[in-house]
């Protein structure tokens, strides 16, 4: 049977084998457990992962087990992990190389031969889950007969779905036969789709995923004991989801179509990944294990070999390894400490930031505004803030006092002169911001750094009434600032090293990632969503009716559509956005009157008592209406496709940032665009936009799938 999968011995030259290393343990009664132990030798840093030989070496052990089982050798064979780690499923930069779809169905096939010998050993099969399992280390455990969990385990999952897979070795037709079509949706499909969520130990245990669960201090020892009672017939597994007739007739599709319209209704349909999963969920109610596995085979090769997965693993090692080398960062040795962090503004985003920087960096943090009474507001909404968290139980007593007794507030800015960063969050106008750093910078040391969150306006100009111009950094944060993980961090051309480092390191500290940035209109991701929704509005402006605009941008596979997103950021806010864009650069972008008209209005579409959209109001289709030269959704699509490449082009000549991968990044980060499409420039180098608007590409070679 090995020589079926000679082909993936390619992808295996450099594979760091996870070992698997056999162990007899001595069960009651003269009966005895072969424990196998998956370890790839290196620490809890680097985990163990599932590549061909490891799938190979580890059907092989099980084989000899069978053998010793048929002898009367063995009673029960069990897996577990190293410490702290069981495993996180296939080698990704290993999966991301092959060649074909051949070669992709003969991976999913691999492992379905070898994890699925678990169930045919001829004696009980036990997998202890000692640590995080993810993706093929889920489905390692349900492959067996019964499984156990470390209370303790921090993340099991079956993100597949978030990198454009589908769970292929058994996944997508155990689990929900294991704990319901419900429970199943939800961590196939839901979890992943929510920023690919995990679930902890006693969250999995919940499910049903695993039949018993013990702490960390003995956690080999009970579940030997455990399975020790299974094998003797004296411990009885009750399994309280597992699905019923009444499920499987009713329920099961019900659920199935519920899944689906929330799908539909929240990405669209351009993912394919989660639409795939979805169907091996549906025909998991009434398959046979068989061609259950058969299907995720086909599913699996389908996806390796398609478009959507290469752009995601393009966006995963973006976020997980450019994200962590930001380019054109100085030394951080260079970097000064921040003991005390100052806050200008108490509005809601000042206390965002002044919750953000006391829980992150555990420093005094001070605020301030035009009177006490604002200041004082201010103040006590960062407490009840704090305290909310400690109620939900994010925060101990402890930590819920010292946090409160860090956040004061002040009137007096000589309050300010032992602080070391001082960032800004007041409103969007120039004169004001220059003047409150003018009037703060008479009270800090020379060394303290300034730090301004403007979304617009010139970092530079912000300073121009500065003595130390040099100590100031664009600092951009996007809202609601706990949540998304980017700041954009501007240099002027007179930000120093040193300014500049401080800034990285301490976005570093906020757990942000960083992305530096020149000082240009709306940096990188305001300047992109000006440029899609100043032609979106353009479009509507000149007879385009806003459904038609809607639909060309469906392909993008973006999670709102550009009128949503208006209304998410505000119309008052956009229309500021395309003014500044317009007036920046008046032969690129659009501004747009009726958007300001739009904005007096309040709101584009009609919404019921929940705020479901009902569709685009009649008033606002009032409002726009005039234009005599609509375009259709195919001719607008090409339209924002090129004008984006022209764009990205531009940014990219100008050195906005260092190259494309940080302009998507940017864009996964700070604007929400799906791993799926690798941001935007993969996107649009297959689309041809690329080579239509500047006759090249932004990748040598496409990232684009295998045939």
């Amino acid at each position: 049977m090995t020589q079926q999968f000679a082909r993936l011995a390619g992808l295996s030259k450099d594979e760091v084998i996870t070992h698997s290393f056999v162990r007899d343990v001595a069960l009651s009664e003269g009966r005895t457990l072969a424990l196998i132990t998956l370890d790839n030798g290196k620490d809890h840093t680097r985990p163990n992962t599932l590549g061909p030989a490891t799938l190979l070496e580890f059907a092989g052990v099980l084989d000899e087990q069978k053998e010793r089982a048929t002898a009367g050798e063995i009673h029960g064979v069990a897996v577990t992990g190293k410490p702290f780690i069981f495993a996180a499923g296939a080698d990704l930069s290993k999966v991301s190389e092959i060649p074909d779809r051949e070669t992709g169905k003969q991976m999913a096939q691999l492992g379905h031969w070898a994890l699925g010998k678990l169930s045919d050993l001829g004696v009980p099969s036990f997998v202890f889950i000692n640590g995080l399992a993810l993706g093929g280390g889920v489905e390692v455990p349900l492959n067996a007969d019964y499984r156990t969990i470390d209370s303790s385990v921090p993340a099991l999952a079956l993100p597949e779905v978030f990198l454009g897979l589908i769970p292929g070795w058994g996944g997508a037709w155990l689990l929900p036969n294991l704990i319901g079509i419900e429970n199943a949706l939800k961590v196939v499909i839901e979890n992943p789709l929510k920023n690919n969520r995990m679930l902890k130990g006693p969250e999995a245990f919940e499910l049903g995923i695993a039949d018993a669960m013990f702490g960390p201090a003995n956690f080999l020892e009970d579940s030997i004991r455990w399975a020790d009672g299974v094998i003797a017939g004296t411990t009885k597994v009750k399994r309280k989801n597992e699905p019923g007739k009444i499920e499987r007739t009713v329920k099961w599709d019900v659920a199935i179509g519920i899944a689906e319209k929330m799908l539909a209704n929240r990405i669209g349909r351009v993912a394919k990944s989660p639409y795939a999963a979805l169907a091996l969920l549906k025909a998991a109610k009434n398959t046979d294990k068989k061609t259950g596995f058969e299907a995720e085979d086909e599913a699996l090769a389908d996806m390796i070999s398609g478009d959507q997965f290469q752009a995601s693993i393009y966006a995963f090692n973006l976020v997980q390894k450019r994200a962590k080398r930001p380019a054109g960062a100085p030394d951080k040795e260079l970097a000064r400490k921040v003991t005390k962090v100052g806050v200008i503004g108490a509005g809601l985003m000042a206390r965002q930031f002044a919750l953000l920087f006391v829980r992150r960096l555990q420093v005094p943090v001070v605020i301030t505004d035009l009177d006490q009474a604002a200041t004082d507001a201010g103040v006590a909404a960062i407490h009840q803030e704090i305290d909310k968290l400690y109620e939900k139980g994010r925060l101990s007593s402890d930590d819920k006092n010292r946090l409160t007794a860090l956040v004061t507030g002040t009137t007096n800015k000589e309050d300010f002169a032992d602080c070391d960063w001082v960032i800004e969050a007041i409103y969007e106008e120039l004169g004001a911001k220059q003047s409150v750093f003018a009037e703060v910078e008479q009270y800090i040391s020379e060394e303290a750094i300034l730090a301004t969150n403007t979304s617009s306006l010139s970092v530079e100009q912000i300073g121009a009434k500065l003595t130390h111009p040099e100590r100031l950094v664009g600092f951009h944060f996007f809202n609601p600032v706990a949540v998304m993980p980017l700041i954009e961090v501007v240099k002027t051309p007179h930000t120093n090293d040193e300014t500049l480092s401080t800034a990285m390191v301490t976005a570093k500290n906020l757990r942000k990632t960083a992305v530096i940035t020149t000082d240009t209109p709306g940096f990188v991701v305001n300047r992109i969503l000006a440029k899609v929704l100043g032609e979106a509005m353009h479009a509507v402006d000149t007879g385009t009716p806003f459904e038609v605009v809607e639909e060309s941008t469906r392909p993008f596979g973006l999670p709102m559509t550009p009128f949503e997103l208006l209304e998410l950021v505000g119309l008052k806010v956009g229309a500021h956005v395309l003014d500044t864009h317009h007036a920046a650069f008046p032969e690129r972008f659009f501004e747009s009157k009726n958007l300001h008209k739009l904005a007096e209005l309040g709101f584009i579409f009609d919404r019921d008592s929940k705020g479901k959209s009902k569709g685009v109001s009649k008033k606002a289709v009032k409002i726009v209406k005039g234009g005599n030269s609509p375009m259709t959704a195919e001719e607008l699509q090409i339209r924002i496709e090129d004008g984006l490449a022209d764009e990205i082009h531009r940014m990219l000549e100008d050195n906005v940032v260092a190259a494309a991968e940080d302009i998507d990044l940017c864009l996964i980060l700070g604007a929400g665009y799906p791993f799926q499409m690798g941001g935007v420039t993969p996107y649009l180098d297959r689309a041809g936009a690329s080579e239509r608007a500047f006759g090249g590409t932004f990748h040598d070679p496409q990232i684009c799938g295998v045939q």
